[in-house]
């Protein structure tokens, strides 16, 4: 269940919280770039997640539905005043869900789609240098504070003091979605990032899944669904035209 933020100011050592005390190198929130909602659903989502809801953003691509959930959920983390202390971004390799035959751990095999993620953090930081960047990203991920797994690892495992972002959730199948949630421990709240029309999945019982999960969801009082619309999104020049138009046709 989500918790409420708590008076974490207590200091222990020479300066540093509990929570900074655990990190080799502390990070706080200083150096984050200041975010403010684009279009009117951006900002139910802000406002959604302030309330400490659990979260469905649903709809159009380019509407920055993964972006605004993985900044609030940044900000929670190094916030001193709340108990989330770790960011797992959870989504399905769908094509290759038999990631676990590829060599490494979970955070190995994961790189394939950490690269947008990656991208996401550095806008969301006001850094001089690249390098500096890369020693910042380079402490978020050693220290824990964003990891990344695949449905494939994630059974099995209870995700205590964290915010979970299940995203592309539209390639999930029930059975997988079922697992994600009932993985929710103590201090921990969950926000699913999906777009419907871009499923990879093939089979129409995996693609009715989707809407029944959505269906739970809906009747779950500590979960919001906020709806984008091709009117929220804010990708620019010929990718927006292209989305737009992709829309239009109904494709």
């Amino acid at each position: 269940m989500p918790a409420k933020r708590k008076n974490r100011d207590q200091h222990i050592g020479v300066g540093l919280t509990a929570k900074q005390m655990k990190r080799r190198k502390p990070i706080n929130t200083d150096l984050m770039r200041d975010i403010d909602p684009l279009t009117d659903n951006q900002e139910k989502l802000f406002e959604s997640y302030s309330d400490d809801k659990n979260l469905v953003a649903y709809g159009a691509a380019g509407t920055g539905k993964t972006f605004i959930t993985l900044y609030n959920a940044l900000r929670d983390v190094l916030d001193e005043r709340t108990p989330y202390e770790k960011i797992y971004i959870v989504r399905s390799l769908v094509a290759t869900r038999e990631i676990g035959f590829l060599p490494g751990d979970h955070e190995d095999k994961s790189d394939i789609y950490q690269i947008p993620y990656k991208n996401m953090v550095k806008y969301m930081f006001a850094l001089p240098t690249e390098t500096d960047f890369e020693m910042l990203y380079g402490n978020l991920k050693t220290q824990g504070t964003i990891s990344f797994w695949s449905t494939s690892f994630i059974r099995g495992t209870t995700l205590d003091k964290a915010i979970i972002i299940v995203d592309e959730y539209q390639n999930l199948n029930f059975h997988e979605l079922d697992s994600i949630i009932t993985r929710v421990g103590e201090d921990t709240k969950i926000m699913f990032c999906v777009d419907a029309t871009q499923t990879d999945l093939v089979k129409q019982n995996e693609r009715n899944g989707i809407h029944d999960f959505m269906n739970i969801l809906r009747v779950m009082p500590s979960v919001d669904i906020i709806e984008f619309g091709v009117e929220d999104i804010v990708r620019s020049g010929l990718c927006k035209e292209y989305l737009l138009a992709k829309t239009e046709l109904n494709l």
